[in-house]
């Protein structure tokens, strides 16, 4: 009885990796196709991308409010724009259904849902939460990523994630 215990607790836990692994994979590979491109807009911002974090100590269980409504989330594909830019990502305001973009560095295509602005400091155009940051720098080592292409995506039903 204890035998077949154990190999069923071992047999759940090899189910239990193989599907985080397969959910893993599927994020890394990335869920659109190169079509994504073609939607985004020929306004392109090139400039400099860091990362955000209002979460403080004593502050409200899950996080602040963005300018979206939504409270900021640092598992989710998202950004907060440059409040100067507000106007060329679809208004980011209160209430309002976020809109996205495609976000280009470091060899790497990633769809971000624009929920916030911000007054960011000199030469940045967005602050990534830290999933979105992570994706750029996994170590979270460089801070600042340079050279950051952020194109506003045409619609508002797309799905973040890595482009591949």
């Amino acid at each position: 009885m204890m035998l077949f215990r154990s190999s069923a607790a071992i047999c759940g836990a090899l189910i239990a990796l193989a599907v985080s692994v397969a959910v893993a994979r599927g994020e890394t590979r990335g869920v659109h196709s190169s079509a994504v491109v073609n939607a985004a807009s020929g306004d392109a911002v090139v400039g400099r991308a860091s990362m955000y974090n209002p979460f403080k100590p004593g502050k409200e269980e899950g996080g602040p409010s963005t300018a979206s409504g939504e409270r900021y989330d640092p598992s989710v594909w998202a950004a907060a724009i440059k409040t100067s830019l507000r106007r060329k990502f679809g208004g980011v305001q209160f209430g309002v259904r976020p809109k996205y973009a495609l976000v280009e560095a470091v060899g790497k295509k990633v769809i971000v849902k624009i929920n916030d602005v911000g007054p960011l400091r000199p030469g940045r155009i967005i602050d990534f939460n830290e999933r979105t940051m992570r994706h750029f720098d996994p170590s979270l080592e460089r801070g600042v990523i340079d050279d950051v292409k952020v194109s506003p995506l045409a619609g508002d039903y797309w799905t973040p994630g890595p482009v591949s």
